[in-house]
């Protein structure tokens, strides 16, 4: 197997001996997958480690390998789950980018809004502010929880929406919620 050439992946290997990290790259972009508990201690280094200087979140989002051919899976011993909550940052100090990405596996019937204790992440909006928006775009239309948010709350969608849309169980054609719109045409607006 090739071997992985991004600067930043020795500094992160040598001062997280002790835990499971993995890294892939495609296409020229590196890819570290760490555990939800090391989220925020992993981040950290990673924003204020001199070598590194992440200073810059450029996106959250998330992934839902359902069904998904060549999904992660764990014969190799990386962590694998059905959603993935993918960190792109930059830093520009160095001119480099690193994508982190946190597995994450439902406890519970993802059919619905229920909190599922599964779907749970530390935010990062304490390492990062700009991660306020994105974090709660993931928590919309993927239903993953970020804990410590300041402000939790629907960003697209209507706070009693029924479902989370982009979840790969959600149908194509909705539940039902466009048949409810009143239709507004320009003689009666």
């Amino acid at each position: 197997m090739p071997t992985i050439d991004h600067p930043t992946l020795p500094l992160i290997k040598a001062k997280f001996a002790d835990r499971k990290l993995f890294a892939t790259e495609f296409r020229g972009q590196a890819t570290l997958i760490i555990g939800k508990a090391d989220l925020i201690e992993v981040m950290a280094f990673l924003r204020s480690d001199e070598p590194c200087q992440y200073d810059f979140l450029s996106d959250v989002t998330c992934v839902d390998y359902l069904n998904y051919p060549g999904a992660p899976e764990a014969d190799n011993g990386s962590p694998n789950g059905r959603f993935a909550v993918v960190y792109n940052l930059v830093s520009y100090p160095h001119n480099r980018r690193l994508f982190v990405k946190v597995m994450l596996d439902p406890t519970l019937d993802t059919s619905g809004t229920e909190d599922d204790p599964g779907l749970h992440i530390p935010s990062v909006c304490g390492l990062w502010p700009g991660a306020e928006w994105t974090e709660r775009e993931v928590f919309d239309m993927y239903g993953i929880r970020f804990d410590e948010h300041p402000d939790l709350r629907r960003i697209l969608l209507w706070e009693d929406y029924p479902a989370h849309p982009l979840r790969k169980d959600y149908p194509v054609t909705g539940r039902g919620e466009r048949e409810d719109y009143i239709v507004v045409d320009r003689d009666s607006a």
